[in-house]
């Protein structure tokens, strides 16, 4: 079966707007949900060129570091997890793990 970019681009942007406000996950675990580990690089270019209504600033690193945060601007990234009542400090989400949302869990697989 031939891969499908715009289709794993839009279930991207689907398991995006899953992610409950006040929450994170990671580039990995969205790769990981769709079965395409191999395409963490392609999840976050997705969330550099995705449409308003997808939470893109709920997407971190496996580390929790807002390596997005260039794509917003600014502060921008850290003010709307903020906003959500997630703590962010030096660029990083704290209690990382603790807030941690893992697209399996919500997902029939």
């Amino acid at each position: 079966m031939e891969f499908d970019k715009e289709q794993f681009i839009q279930d991207i942007y689907a398991i995006t707007r899953l992610i409950p406000v006040g929450r994170v996950t990671s580039y990995g675990a969205i790769a990981t949900a769709l079965e395409q580990k191999r395409r963490v690089r392609m999840v976050g270019w997705a969330m550099n060129n995705c449409p308003k209504d997808v939470p893109a600033h709920r997407v971190v690193n496996r580390s929790g570091v807002l390596t997005g945060r260039a794509s917003f601007g600014g502060n921008r990234m850290a003010e709307l997890l903020r906003s959500e009542g997630v703590t962010v400090a030096g660029n990083k989400v704290v209690d990382f793990k603790t807030i941690f949302w893992s697209p399996l869990d919500d997902m029939d697989c």
